[in-house]
């Protein structure tokens, strides 16, 4: 697909499911803009004018997708803008960025066991939140390394 028309659909196409997978949308569309892009950092303003967005939508999002991971700043040295990038490993340090997801849903779940009666329904669903959570915790580590094996 060489076009570049074509390419920008297909980075919208893919906008779409990651907003159907939970992700905001303007979020979703500046990741889009990473993932597709064909220089080596963005700034906010060349994500702007891609996306026919304001500098405060793509503000928000960069700063989102920053946050858990996904993108990070370049140094910029004579340059008056902030330059962006997707990061190498942007998936697997997205899924470890999760882990702090995964925490507070272990504590969230014991709090719940602790504040239930052990005999109850209610106790038991925590339980088995709890113990699905702290398992997919254990197991992250031997994934994500299995993971690094595989694509080095």
């Amino acid at each position: 697909m060489s076009d570049r028309n074509e390419q920008w659909q297909a980075a919208e196409r893919l906008a779409l499911t990651l907003i159907e997978g939970g992700l905001q949308r303007m979020a979703a569309r500046t990741l889009a803009v990473f993932l597709f892009t064909d220089q080596e950092s963005v700034t906010a303003g060349e994500i702007a004018i891609r996306l026919e967005a304001s500098a405060g939508s793509v503000s928000g999002a960069i700063k989102s997708l920053a946050t858990v991971g996904l993108i990070e700043r370049l140094p910029s040295p004579g340059s008056r803008r902030e330059h962006y990038r997707l990061r190498d490993d942007a998936w697997a340090t997205l899924f470890t960025s999760q882990n702090t997801v995964i925490q507070a849903m272990l504590q969230a779940a014991a709090a719940g066991i602790a504040a239930t009666d052990e005999s109850g329904p209610a106790h038991q669903r925590l339980a088995q939140m709890h113990a699905f959570y702290d398992f997919l915790l254990s197991e992250l580590p031997a994934l994500l390394q299995r993971w690094h094996r595989q694509t080095r």
